[in-house]
């Protein structure tokens, strides 16, 4: 099991690594959107918020030897489930391949983000 770790993501905001990299397998951890450089949130509603979600994800991804294209299944948090359409505009851009999904509404993310996604990948 192998640790992942990158500075062109954000920096865990709690006890725990940006992926773990098993089997052949990298699970990434939920990703909000904020600022790698900064650490602070993405200005801008839930299209804005997804593109940031989704350049995380894509840079840890990257730190563990995979990437978008790998991608088997993703999790996704919504704050708003009003929000799905136009979450989904943004994540088709970048999840291309489809990969099996969930999507569910949450009561709040941390530091008051609209979305937070996971994702397991192949390596």
């Amino acid at each position: 099991m192998t640790v992942i770790h990158t500075e062109k993501a954000p920096a865990a905001i709690g006890p725990y690594s940006q992926a773990i990299l098993t089997d052949g397998l990298v699970y990434t951890s939920g990703q909000i959107p904020l600022l790698p450089e900064s650490g602070t949130l993405v200005q801008g509603g839930i299209a804005e918020q997804t593109e940031q979600v989704c350049k995380n994800l894509a840079s840890v991804l990257e730190a563990a030897g995979s990437d978008l294209t790998k991608v088997v299944k993703t999790t996704c948090f919504l704050q708003n489930m009003g929000d799905f359409a136009a979450f989904n505009e943004v994540y088709a851009k970048y999840f291309t391949g489809c990969p099996a999904r969930s999507c569910v509404a949450v009561a709040a993310l941390p530091k008051g983000a609209l979305v937070e996604v996971e994702v397991v990948a192949l390596r």
